[in-house]
């Protein structure tokens, strides 16, 4: 593992939220997670709470994560000795899903779609959030689906299953911070949400360009050079 795979799980996490899966929807997780509702444009709810039901929103999808990263590099580890071959598999899997997310490619097979939900006598228990949260990092959605299972397949050909567990970790983190930060952000007005959906289009199409050059020099295993090259630039951080 080096710092471009890093790099790409934290912007892959970051963009998976600012996805047209995920962030429309943001009032309505807030929504779930708290019982609050909408008024004068904004969504009335005790600060306090979103930040506690969030934390525990964002500890539980990420416990998924971890552990699906975990399992990934667990795998990859069995077929350690046809680790070129899997690099090349997992390099042409990252492609084909940049493609689909760039819009270049329109396949059915990643369109398929799992819902979380919430009943309504439920909203009061704060652990609650946690199994929601973990709810959600089972049931991917398309956008999601697409750039966890690059890092995923990033996982399963890592050295080590640590480097699995960092690289979802950093997936997590990417997709968390934000969350936390726009839930906060949408007490004191939604403008910010009818903004951000306007270049949501454009979000993704930077997404799946990222992943089709991680694709790339996964298959023809440029990534460690480029990142040993950058490390030459930065002597003091290794």
């Amino acid at each position: 593992m080096n710092d471009i795979t890093i790099l790409f799980a934290l912007m892959a996490g970051l963009l998976s939220f600012f996805s047209p899966c995920i962030f429309p929807l943001l009032p309505a997780y807030v929504a779930n997670l708290t019982g609050s509702y909408a008024q004068n444009n904004k969504i009335q709810v005790s600060k306090s709470m979103l930040m506690s039901r969030s934390i525990s929103f964002v500890l539980g999808f990420s416990v998924i994560f971890i552990a699906l990263g975990a399992s990934a590099s667990f795998i990859g580890q069995l077929f350690s000795e046809y680790r070129g071959v899997l690099e090349k598999i997992s390099g042409i899997l990252i492609i084909i899903f940049g493609l689909q997310m760039a819009r270049i490619l329109n396949l059915n097979i990643f369109m398929r779609e799992k819902h979380w939900e919430v009943k309504s006598n439920e909203r009061s228990r704060s652990w609650n959030s946690f199994v929601l949260g973990m709810a959600f990092g089972t049931g991917w959605t398309p956008c999601v689906g697409l750039a966890l299972s690059s890092i995923l397949l990033l996982a399963g050909s890592s050295d080590t299953m640590y480097s699995g567990l960092l690289l979802l970790s950093f997936y997590s983190l990417g997709l968390g911070i934000p969350f936390l930060l726009l839930s906060l952000l949408i007490t004191y007005s939604l403008g910010v949400v009818k903004k951000i959906n306007k270049i949501l289009p454009a979000l993704s199409l930077v997404n799946g360009w990222i992943m089709i050059v991680m694709g790339v020099l996964l298959f023809t295993g440029q990534m460690t050079k480029i990142s040993a090259w950058l490390a030459s630039f930065t002597p003091f951080l290794y």
